[in-house]
């Protein structure tokens, strides 16, 4: 499995890089790589220019699971997009490890796998079952930056460049 190439024969496109809102700064990296594993800090759904998704607000009321499995699968995008910035080449990650999705949930909405979905469904499709299995975590939580509804973090095996 190439994912570099798969995410052509899907028609994906991956989004620019994160465009923050004016006068919001972060102090940390999208990714940071040690040894053998790359660490990937929180991501939100992001538009091909980069900004962050117009999809906004608690699923479960103003977010339906379909539009949160949405979401999961643009930052899913994002991800991929950081991944490969940093790595060069997707075809460098040779094991997805351990995925933690968080879910901006009204209260009392307790469906957060099918949300998460979207993110797992889109790595397994690029990846293949080998390489994009992965341990997940759906989580719900009363807010999230941005207010969006789905922020994902993740971790990944790479080979050397």
């Amino acid at each position: 499995m190439f994912p570099d190439k798969r995410i052509e024969e899907l028609k994906l496109a991956l989004p620019e890089p994160i465009k923050l809102p004016p006068n919001v700064k972060l102090p940390f990296s999208w990714v940071r790589v040690r040894g053998d594993r790359a660490y990937v800090s929180g991501h939100v759904a992001l538009n091909p220019d980069g900004s962050i998704s117009e999809i906004k607000g608690k699923v479960g009321a103003e977010v339906s699971i379909e539009q949160g499995y949405q979401a999961a699968r643009l930052t899913g995008l994002a991800i991929l997009s950081s991944l490969k910035c940093e790595l060069g080449s997707l075809d460098r990650i040779s094991a997805w490890l351990r995925v933690f999705g968080m879910i901006n949930v009204a209260p009392g909405f307790v469906q957060t796998p099918p949300v998460i979905n979207g993110f797992s469904d889109l790595i397994i499709d690029v990846f293949g079952e080998d390489i994009g299995d992965h341990c997940r975590s759906a989580v719900g939580l009363a807010e999230l930056p941005f207010n969006t509804p789905v922020e994902i973090e993740a971790e990944v095996e790479i080979s050397p460049k």
